[in-house]
């Protein structure tokens, strides 16, 4: 239900990620349920995702897929800066 990785720079211009809109949020812990599919690519900060399959940790220049019906909780350390897209 979440796949973490790197991208290179050469996925990143394929995808176009850098014209994605950037979502921003302080040190909070929230949960979610994701009604879509959520491709995203972090710019900055620290993020621990609790979920049914267990913890994923996120930090910069990770490439993130977040699949529909995922429910989870957010756990943002430090600020996040990411760009994503729903598909």
């Amino acid at each position: 239900m979440i796949e973490v990785r790197k991208i290179s720079e050469e996925e990143i211009s394929q995808k176009q990620i850098r014209s994605w809109p950037v979502w921003e949020k302080e040190v909070s812990r929230f949960p979610t349920t994701y009604e879509e599919e959520e491709w995203c690519y972090f710019l900055e900060g620290e993020v621990v995702i609790e979920s049914k399959t267990g913890k994923y940790e996120i930090e910069p220049g990770d490439f993130v897929i977040f699949k529909s019906g995922l429910e989870c909780i957010w756990d943002i350390r430090k600020p996040v800066r990411k760009h994503y897209k729903f598909l």
